[in-house]
């Protein structure tokens, strides 16, 4: 028996599977054996790389030494046989082995270059990857400035163009408003494909796939072929289109049911005229974008197209995991004789994609023609769901029959299931990365700077057996300093600064190898305390980090002082102990004692009313207040939110909820001109471009 658990025990390991951590509170935790059994069987037999006698893949750190050792079974037999390296500028070199080494120059450039070793009549093959040892900074990080700006739920944003839900004509609005208080990036929430077959599925937190766009964040208004057709243009100033929009425009919660099908009924108007009547020029950056975006495109098109058809046809077609079984795979026959049947709805939705792309790359380059230091900052989401198009097309790639998400802890007390489907580890070393190296450079495309939420998620990764809840889960490791140094070196490809979002239960290896690598950290006001238990003193953060006072994820200034998200989590359930709801409240008070502590120190003069209770008033002139004093925080970048500016109670998201709250669909309660001609909002940002600037 004992050798039956020690020979599983080393299966659980070789998987990656880790047999505990360590919780909030340093305390060990340990995976019950029938947990790791079950996520064992998630892997379905994919636990291993073959590597003999070359692995798939070699990471190599630029100006150090560079050899690979072979793998031999016979660690005494000399293999003979001699290697070509092939750059990624087509450069050859040549060697051959000895002792069992490849010893390649020391100045390889950074690059994918492939390595081909012929031995005994046979071939082995290894993509070797040469990297920076840090992500790149701009100038005025290194030179140690203090950099502000702002982060967006674009969908929240009202204007009165858009068609209910925030646009990237919006965007362009918010970044030109900026302007005169010298922002120096603006920030969105993931901006990842959805389900426009399915405008329910609003999280932008869980994704159809993160290589391409949601595309109902296309401003159609400003689609030439949309201006252009007169047809588009009658139904557009029809009444009752008129009066749909008015009604979209005007409620406080995006309306995704009636918003998406609106904007794709505008959109297929617009593309029918570019099919018929669009210029040769136009025709042809579609055709260059059809051709860049590959399978990857086709899959996401044929996907919309597909889910489309069977959402008009049947009931309950939510993702490709509630499809007949013929349509459940993009290769199988079905779906490729769907394919010829419907080419032309399966180039609208990649149509779709080149307007979105089009219209992003616009917003990057108004931030770059306003000298933004940073620019646009995008929102890496930690993973896919097992129902969209990523995981629709690789099956080998994704084990479908887990989910990630978060361990209980004081503030998810029973803890957190994402609804994701985990990668690999095992299947990502052997495609050499490549998923990885698509991803990335996909969410790099018109950005100065990119925010990987959760990027604990490199090292390791909470994985739930497919139905259990939360806490029935284990981590699962991830090769970490390899997806760093791809990290490291699309980012100085792209001059993409690199944000981590290292909040929660964060393990201590990982924390130097995110600040030798030169990516910021992500520190919340309300948690940082210093060794005495204090509010942390605003000249006492690492300056490589990004500060602020809240996120999507936590309740806005004003819900915070009050208590706001205690009332929401009782009314939905998200505290079934009221003993840990009764801790988090005393906590909160404590901490808000210390943060007024700080104020009083720093001279800030609260009005009467505003304490430490939970039933404490709070105005809009303590919210600005508190967003000003730490504002003069020694991070490198300080950012905040429109909803604070605004001094907004109800939060945008609750995390633990799904169906109970209106998650991701809360709307600012000012437009965007309303906004920027606020007086205290006008003087609120004046006083932080002062204090960041001077």
């Amino acid at each position: 028996m004992k050798n039956n658990n020690k020979n599983q025990e080393k299966l659980f390991n070789k998987a990656g599977i880790m047999p505990y951590f360590f919780d909030e509170r340093s305390l060990k935790k340990y995976a019950p054996l029938a947990i790791k059994k079950a996520i064992f069987k998630t892997f379905e037999g994919h636990i291993s790389v073959p590597s003999f006698p070359l692995s798939p893949v070699q990471i190599l750190i630029e100006n150090q030494p560079h050899f690979i050792r072979l793998n031999l079974a016979d660690k005494a037999h000399r293999l003979q046989g001699k290697w070509t390296l092939t750059l990624e500028n087509n450069v050859v070199l040549t060697g051959k082995v000895k002792n069992n080494v490849i010893q390649l120059p020391q100045d390889l450039p950074l690059g994918y270059h492939q390595l081909v070793l012929n031995y005994s009549g046979k071939q082995a093959e290894c993509s070797v990857i040469v990297a920076p040892t840090r992500c790149y900074q701009p100038t005025a990080l290194k030179e140690g400035k203090k950099l502000w700006g702002t982060f967006l739920q674009l969908y929240t944003l009202r204007s009165e163009n858009n068609w209910g839900i925030g646009d990237f004509g919006d965007l362009k609005q918010f970044i030109q408003n900026l302007v005169p208080y010298q922002a120096d990036f603006i920030g969105l929430n993931p901006i990842h494909a959805l389900f426009p077959a399915n405008p329910g599925s609003a999280s932008p937190y869980s994704p159809s796939s993160r290589k391409w766009l949601n595309v109902a964040y296309i401003d159609i208004n400003q689609v030439p072929e949309f201006q252009q057709n007169a047809e588009a243009q009658a139904w557009f100033n029809n009444a009752d289109t008129q009066a749909t929009l008015a009604k979209v425009r005007s409620e406080n919660w995006v309306n995704y049911d009636e918003v998406i099908p609106l904007k794709l009924k505008g959109l297929r108007f617009a593309f029918d005229y570019f099919q018929q009547k669009t210029t040769a020029l136009r025709q042809q950056a579609f055709t260059d974008f059809l051709k860049q975006g590959g399978e990857s495109l086709e899959v996401q098109a044929t996907f919309d197209a597909l889910h489309a058809h069977l959402m008009a046809t049947f009931s309950e077609q939510w993702g490709w995991d509630f499809w007949a079984k013929e349509y459940q795979s993009y290769y199988s026959d079905t779906v490729q004789q769907f394919k010829q049947a419907n080419q032309e709805t399966i180039r609208f939705y990649a149509w779709l994609q080149f307007i979105a792309d089009e219209q992003l790359a616009e917003c990057d380059e108004l931030c770059k023609a306003q000298n933004m230091t940073v620019g646009m900052y995008r929102d890496l989401a930690v993973g896919v769901t097992g129902s969209g198009s990523e995981t629709w097309a690789d099956k080998t790639l994704y084990c479908l029959n887990a989910s990630v998400g978060a361990p209980p802890d004081v503030l998810g007390p029973q803890g957190q299931n994402w609804g994701l489907t985990p990668m690999n580890p095992h299947i990502l070393q052997q495609q050499a990365y490549r998923p990885f190296i698509e991803l990335v450079r996909s969410n790099m495309r018109h950005c100065g700077s990119l925010r990987i939420d959760h990027i604990m998620s490199l090292l390791r990764l909470w994985w739930i057996p497919k139905g259990d809840s939360a806490a029935n889960g284990a981590y699962v490791r991830y090769p970490v300093d390899d997806l760093i140094a791809i990290l490291a070196l699309e980012s100085q490809r792209h001059q993409c600064l690199i944000i981590g979002e290292d909040l929660g239960t964060v393990p201590k290896q990982i924390v130097s190898k995110l600040k030798n690598a030169g990516i910021l950290s992500y520190k919340i006001f309300y948690f940082e305390f210093d060794k005495e238990g204090k509010s942390r003193a605003m000249d006492d953060y690492p300056y490589q980090a990004m500060t602020t006072l809240s996120t999507h994820d936590l309740p806005t200034i004003n819900g915070y002082w009050r208590g706001y998200d205690f009332e929401l989590g009782q009314r939905y359930g998200v505290y079934p102990n009221p003993n840990i709801l009764a801790i988090l409240q005393r906590d909160r008070v404590e901490a808000k004692r210390k943060i007024l502590a700080r104020l009083q120190e720093n001279q800030i003069k609260v009005e009467e009313g505003v304490d430490e209770t939970l039933t404490s008033q709070v105005s809009k002139k303590f919210n600005h207040q508190l967003q000003t004093y730490v504002s003069n925080v020694s991070s490198g970048l300080f950012g905040l939110q429109p909803e604070d500016w605004l001094d907004m109670t109800e939060p945008v998201n609750i995390p633990g909820t799904s169906m109970q709250y209106a998650n991701w669909r809360r709307r600012l309660t000012a437009n965007i001109t309303d906004v920027f001609a606020d007086r205290d909002i006008q003087q609120l940002l004046n006083t932080i471009k002062d204090n960041r600037k001077n």
